[in-house]
């Protein structure tokens, strides 16, 4: 078989898995091992070398990581620190219209960085100031489109776990350089959202809710949480600990905090392990698998030839480049963003840096390009999680929507042709 047919063979059924309602780890991994088979190799080598892939791919101190932050985004879920945020960001928008809207987009890029989640953001920011917008007669079209178009910047701004699986997987990037790579574009993601959740409010007459009347209650209730941000990333760049270790404080802090607040309890506790095993136990099953992908493809020569197939089509840099970018956000319009990073970066990393393309600013352009699918159907699951929370139907939001995912994908297009936009802090730092 020839290669370009066994890339087609791979691809095509994974998808018919995933039509079918397979999950997708096990979709991964069915797809692989069907493929494998068509490219002549024998069962019993396959199983061998499947588990022991599956084994090495989170066989890493670096994947510890994640589990851990997964845990530190849940206790801070559940810990009161949202509504602390949301007061904390009216100190700044209180006095402009539409404030509501502007206080849960600050407050989903402080609780974004601090939990790393856009799901856990969205739900989080959305479920505690929709019931005060809803008061305030604000269209739920529009707040549901705010808290959407804010909530993914969590996914750039660190600490997050996303920086780290693509540093695992493209090998030698480091985890400190793409955390500060993603400042920027997660700021400037934020700040859309913002914008047009003004135009909206001005459009709409939405009232000014005015800023918290104890400012220095607001501000010391908020601080132990900002803190985290400070200590956190602080002591990752500076090299005092690493990302694992980092995320381990991140753990013991939020639960300290949780704790001072009177916001969790054994019970609650136990639910949130729980809740976070599942998690944990899904993510890493889905690394595991990935690697099972990632060894076929190789294997058969599938990234080498797309690479000669996209290059072979034109010499022009911005032409190519732009076609990655259409097959990201293609691909972040079916595929959450953990696996997206394993299968594609082995294909377009490569790619990317016969170009020029720093290999931290290729990351970030790809967990962009997969912030926004998070906003898009089918699979969108920032999509369906705020509007689950509003109850606003999803063909009643693409209207109010379509301004956000425009504006983004103009900042797509320029941290892609851009590149001091996401490496001016790594450079400044000292950390490339």
């Amino acid at each position: 078989m020839s290669i370009g047919m066994t890339a087609l063979a791979l691809f095509l059924i994974f998808f018919i898995f995933l039509f079918i309602g397979v999950p997708i780890s096990v979709s991964i991994l069915l797809s692989s091992i069907a493929t494998a088979i068509l490219s002549g190799l024998t069962w019993n080598h396959i199983q061998f070398i499947a588990m022991q892939k599956m084994n090495s791919g989170i066989e890493s101190f670096s994947l510890l990581a994640v589990p851990l932050f997964i845990l530190a985004g849940n206790i801070m879920n559940n810990g009161g620190i949202a509504r602390r945020l949301i007061k904390f960001s009216e100190l700044f928008v209180g006095n402009i219209r539409g404030s509501l809207a502007h206080a849960n987009a600050l407050g989903n890029i402080f609780f974004g960085a601090l939990s790393g989640s856009a799901v856990a953001a969205a739900s989080a920011m959305g479920g505690t100031i929709y019931p005060v917008q809803k008061e305030q007669s604000y269209d739920k079209e529009i707040a549901t489109a705010v808290n959407i178009a804010s909530a993914p910047a969590g996914l750039l701004i660190p600490p997050t776990s996303a920086p780290i699986v693509y540093s695992t997987v493209a090998g030698g990037v480091s985890i400190s350089a793409m955390f500060m790579g993603g400042y920027i574009p997660g700021t400037i993601m934020g700040l859309i959202a913002i914008y047009f959740g003004y135009r909206y409010a001005r459009e709409h007459n939405y009232p000014v809710s005015g800023r918290p009347k104890k400012p220095g209650k607001v501000i010391l209730d908020a601080l132990p949480s900002l803190l985290m941000i400070l200590i956190v990333i602080g002591g990752i760049v500076g090299g005092i600990f690493t990302a694992t270790e980092g995320a381990g404080i991140s753990v013991l802090y939020s639960l300290i905090l949780s704790i001072l607040y009177k916001s969790i309890n054994l019970k609650t506790l136990r639910q949130i392990l729980l809740k976070t095993a599942e998690t944990s136990g899904v993510v890493l099953f889905l690394i595991s698998a990935s690697t099972v992908m990632s060894w076929v493809m190789a294997y058969t020569g599938i990234p080498q030839a797309i690479s000669d197939g996209i290059l072979g089509l034109t010499n022009n840099k911005y032409v190519i480049l732009l076609l990655m970018n259409i097959i990201l956000l293609l691909v972040g319009m079916f595929m959450d963003i953990t696996p997206a990073i394993l299968i594609f970066t082995p294909i377009f990393l490569p790619i990317a840096e016969s170009l020029g393309m720093n290999a931290i600013q290729f990351g970030i352009v790809l967990i962009y390009n997969m912030c926004i699918g998070t906003m898009t159907p089918p699979v969108g699951s920032v999509l369906f999680v705020a509007s689950g929370i509003t109850k606003v139907k999803i063909e009643n939001l693409a209207k109010v929507l379509l301004p956000f995912l425009l504006a983004n994908l103009v900042v797509l297009l320029l941290i892609t042709f851009i590149p001091k936009i996401i490496m001016f802090l790594p450079e400044i730092m000292g950390l490339i």
